[in-house]
Protein backbone atom coordinates (compact mmCIF):
# COMPACT_ATOMS: atom_id res chain seq x y z
CA UNK A 1 0.00 0.00 0.00
CA UNK A 2 1.70 3.44 -1.07
CA UNK A 3 -0.16 5.99 0.82
CA UNK A 4 -1.82 4.83 4.65
CA UNK A 5 -5.47 4.45 4.95
CA UNK A 6 -7.84 7.28 4.94
CA UNK A 7 -10.23 6.93 8.39
CA UNK A 8 -14.17 8.36 7.67
CA UNK A 9 -15.51 8.94 11.14
CA UNK A 10 -19.07 8.68 9.83
CA UNK A 11 -21.79 10.56 13.04
CA UNK A 12 -24.75 12.01 14.28
CA UNK A 13 -24.16 16.00 14.26
CA UNK A 14 -20.64 16.84 16.07
CA UNK A 15 -19.35 13.60 17.17
CA UNK A 16 -17.05 12.98 14.28
CA UNK A 17 -15.27 16.12 14.74
CA UNK A 18 -14.66 15.78 18.14
CA UNK A 19 -13.67 12.36 17.80
CA UNK A 20 -10.85 13.65 14.86
CA UNK A 21 -9.94 16.58 16.88
CA UNK A 22 -9.01 14.33 20.16
CA UNK A 23 -7.11 12.19 18.37
CA UNK A 24 -5.55 13.97 16.49
CA UNK A 25 -4.42 16.37 20.17
CA UNK A 26 -3.40 12.84 22.17
CA UNK A 27 -1.20 11.57 19.05
CA UNK A 28 -0.03 14.38 17.14
CA UNK A 29 -1.13 13.12 13.73
CA UNK A 30 -3.17 15.25 11.78
CA UNK A 31 -5.01 14.23 8.73
CA UNK A 32 -5.34 10.56 9.32
CA UNK A 33 -9.29 11.00 10.14
CA UNK A 34 -11.57 12.83 8.34
CA UNK A 35 -15.30 13.67 10.26
CA UNK A 36 -18.40 13.42 8.18
CA UNK A 37 -21.64 14.47 9.71
CA UNK A 38 -25.02 13.26 8.73
CA UNK A 39 -26.45 16.81 10.40
CA UNK A 40 -28.75 18.84 8.14
CA UNK A 41 -28.82 16.21 5.05
CA UNK A 42 -30.55 13.82 3.17
CA UNK A 43 -29.31 10.38 2.03
CA UNK A 44 -27.92 11.77 -1.60
CA UNK A 45 -26.58 14.36 0.27
CA UNK A 46 -24.69 12.12 2.63
CA UNK A 47 -23.40 9.82 0.17
CA UNK A 48 -21.89 13.12 -1.49
CA UNK A 49 -20.09 13.99 1.87
CA UNK A 50 -18.60 10.50 2.11
CA UNK A 51 -17.26 10.06 -1.56
CA UNK A 52 -15.47 13.63 -0.54
CA UNK A 53 -14.18 12.60 2.67
CA UNK A 54 -13.17 9.18 1.09
CA UNK A 55 -11.33 10.54 -2.18
CA UNK A 56 -10.94 7.21 -4.11
CA UNK A 57 -8.78 5.81 -1.51
CA UNK A 58 -8.55 2.86 0.54
CA UNK A 59 -10.81 3.61 3.67
CA UNK A 60 -12.39 2.59 6.74
CA UNK A 61 -15.19 4.13 7.89
CA UNK A 62 -16.10 4.07 11.63
CA UNK A 63 -19.50 4.88 12.25
CA UNK A 64 -20.81 5.98 15.45
CA UNK A 65 -24.55 3.26 15.64
CA UNK A 66 -24.91 -0.03 14.22
CA UNK A 67 -28.33 1.28 12.61
CA UNK A 68 -29.66 4.71 10.75
CA UNK A 69 -28.56 6.66 8.15
CA UNK A 70 -24.97 7.21 8.52
CA UNK A 71 -24.39 3.18 8.67
CA UNK A 72 -27.11 2.86 5.79
CA UNK A 73 -24.60 5.10 3.66
CA UNK A 74 -21.90 3.77 4.71
CA UNK A 75 -22.71 0.28 4.22
CA UNK A 76 -24.19 1.54 0.71
CA UNK A 77 -20.74 3.36 -0.30
CA UNK A 78 -18.73 0.36 0.85
CA UNK A 79 -20.73 -2.64 -1.60
CA UNK A 80 -19.26 -0.19 -4.72
CA UNK A 81 -15.77 -0.44 -3.65
CA UNK A 82 -13.82 -3.23 -2.75
CA UNK A 83 -11.27 -0.81 -0.64
CA UNK A 84 -13.64 0.19 1.77
CA UNK A 85 -14.34 -1.38 5.44
CA UNK A 86 -16.98 -0.17 7.80
CA UNK A 87 -16.77 -0.22 11.22
CA UNK A 88 -19.90 0.28 14.05
CA UNK A 89 -19.73 1.99 17.56
CA UNK A 90 -16.65 4.33 16.73
CA UNK A 91 -14.92 4.87 19.63
CA UNK A 92 -11.56 6.64 20.80
CA UNK A 93 -9.40 3.82 21.92
CA UNK A 94 -10.35 1.85 17.98
CA UNK A 95 -8.97 5.52 16.10
CA UNK A 96 -6.24 6.05 18.08
CA UNK A 97 -4.98 2.29 17.87
CA UNK A 98 -6.24 3.25 13.72
CA UNK A 99 -3.92 5.90 13.32
CA UNK A 100 -0.71 4.13 14.00
CA UNK A 101 -1.34 1.24 12.24
CA UNK A 102 -2.73 2.55 8.37
CA UNK A 103 -0.33 0.17 6.50
CA UNK A 104 -1.96 -2.49 6.35
CA UNK A 105 -5.76 -3.54 4.22
CA UNK A 106 -8.80 -2.03 5.15
CA UNK A 107 -9.91 -5.31 6.14
CA UNK A 108 -7.32 -5.73 8.34
CA UNK A 109 -7.16 -2.22 9.85
CA UNK A 110 -10.99 -2.66 10.64
CA UNK A 111 -10.81 -5.59 12.48
CA UNK A 112 -7.82 -4.57 14.49
CA UNK A 113 -9.59 -1.20 15.11
CA UNK A 114 -12.78 -3.31 16.20
CA UNK A 115 -10.60 -5.43 18.93
CA UNK A 116 -9.05 -2.23 20.14
CA UNK A 117 -12.52 -0.60 20.40
CA UNK A 118 -14.16 -3.79 22.38
CA UNK A 119 -10.95 -4.38 24.94
CA UNK A 120 -11.48 -0.44 26.00
CA UNK A 121 -15.06 -1.23 26.82
CA UNK A 122 -15.22 -2.12 30.72
CA UNK A 123 -17.76 -2.33 33.43
CA UNK A 124 -15.78 -0.72 36.66
CA UNK A 125 -17.01 -0.20 40.11
CA UNK A 126 -17.59 3.16 41.36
Amino acid sequence: MSEPLRGVIVSHSGLAQALASAVSTITGVAGALVPVSNDGCDNDALGERLRQAVAEQPAVLFVDLPGGSCLTNSIRYAKQHADIAVVTGVNLAMLLDFVFHREITPAEAARRAADAGGKAIRVTAA
